[in-house]
């Protein structure tokens, strides 16, 4: 008789790594995940991506860390158990999970398809699931959710490269629909070229729209007009570029969390146009009102994407092929990656091969 895995031997218990404390530093930690639930989906983690909120969370840049952290929600695997009152998915389903988990489902957000937006979210790791138990994220083995907060993953859809969509591809889907930016022929701009940037001009050229990449480093011209495909490139520093565009866009979606200028980008818009922060910088910015008032201009915001839209942005990049650009690592890289993603070190987007480089 074949002898059994660690796994198989405890049904409930969960490989990850974990922070201890502040240090941020990622190691090998065993805890247990509930059971699956009648409404649960419990799926065997197979990628997931590291996200710069991962970095954050793990060094409690944000003040909401619990330890011991799981991180990671941007998750990606292959169903293993359904509870009996699961109607959308089954065994070996290709399904992902963002950022979050829960929600109160009884609120206007809720109710409009806005879970995101729900004073009670549950997100996907580090807060407290209604059973008062803490959530830990796809940097392990094994997620257990509720259905709802379960999107599936088209089959033409390659799994490492679909993980990243979970998190900055709705992240830019969402307002580019919310803010009418999606329109053919509308002309948009993409502040920074990271994790976010470079799928915001994915998507926002497959929705028919100019392209324009704003960024700080000339040395990314090459990079955004010729692999991604964006219609012109802007230098922010350059002063003569910047006046060269003023007033020709209908929105600009803002991804960068550095401190930076807004007064240059709300210049770029047409009249009426939006700027949208998708981007959170540590330290509030500096807002000119007056450009906004003689142009009616708009600055907004955007928070990831309710379940609804996530399926739907997953299907769209399914039907379009748009994938993140992805580095995969593997799991004992974590630590050397984090501090890569610190210096921004990466094209585009770390994703832990969880699937084949998990150990004990």
């Amino acid at each position: 008789m074949a002898e059994k895995s660690y796994e198989e031997e405890h049904p409930t218990k969960a490989v990850g790594w974990a922070a201890r404390d502040q240090s941020g530093v990622l190691s090998p930690f065993k805890f247990s995940r509930r059971s699956t639930g009648e409404k649960d989906v419990r799926f065997k983690v197979l990628y997931c991506g590291i996200c710069h909120s991962d970095l954050h969370m793990a060094k409690n840049e944000w003040g909401t860390s619990m330890y011991p952290l799981v991180p990671g929600h941007e998750i990606v695997g292959e169903v293993t158990e359904v509870g009996s009152k699961v109607e959308k998915f089954k065994v070996g389903d290709k399904v992902g999970v963002g950022c979050m988990v829960g929600s109160c489902h009884s609120c206007d957000s809720c109710n409009s398809d806005l879970e995101n937006y729900c004073p009670k979210m549950i997100l996907t790791y580090s807060t407290k699931y209604h059973d008062g138990t803490t959530t830990y994220g796809g940097y392990s083995d094994s997620m257990v959710t509720d259905e709802h907060f379960v999107v599936r993953i088209p089959d033409n859809l390659p799994l490492d490269a679909a993980a990243p969509l979970l998190c900055a591809g709705i992240t830019v889907y969402s307002p580019l629909r919310f803010f009418n930016l999606d329109k053919p022929g509308m002309h948009v701009g993409v502040v920074g070229l990271g994790g976010l940037g470079h799928v915001a001009v994915k998507f926002a050229k497959a929705m028919g729209v100019k392209v324009t990449v704003i960024s700080t480093s000339p040395k990314k011209k090459q990079e955004a007009l010729e692999h991604l495909g964006a219609d012109s490139f802007l230098v922010s520093r350059d002063q003569d570029e910047m006046q060269a565009a003023m007033g020709t866009m209908d929105g600009v979606i803002d991804t960068v969390s550095a401190m930076h200028p807004i007064l240059p980008l709300i210049s770029l818009l047409k009249t009426q146009g939006k700027l949208v922060l998708v981007g959170a910088p540590e330290k509030p910015l500096e807002l000119p009102v007056f450009p906004l008032i003689m142009g009616r201009k708009i600055v907004g915001g955007s928070c990831i994407g309710g379940m609804k839209e996530t399926q739907e942005m997953i299907d769209f990049a399914a039907k379009n092929n748009i994938t993140a650009d992805i580095e995969v690592i593997s799991m004992d890289y974590v630590n050397t990656a984090m501090e890569r993603l610190l210096k921004t070190d990466v094209r585009y987007r770390f994703v832990v091969d969880i699937g084949n480089t998990m150990k004990i």
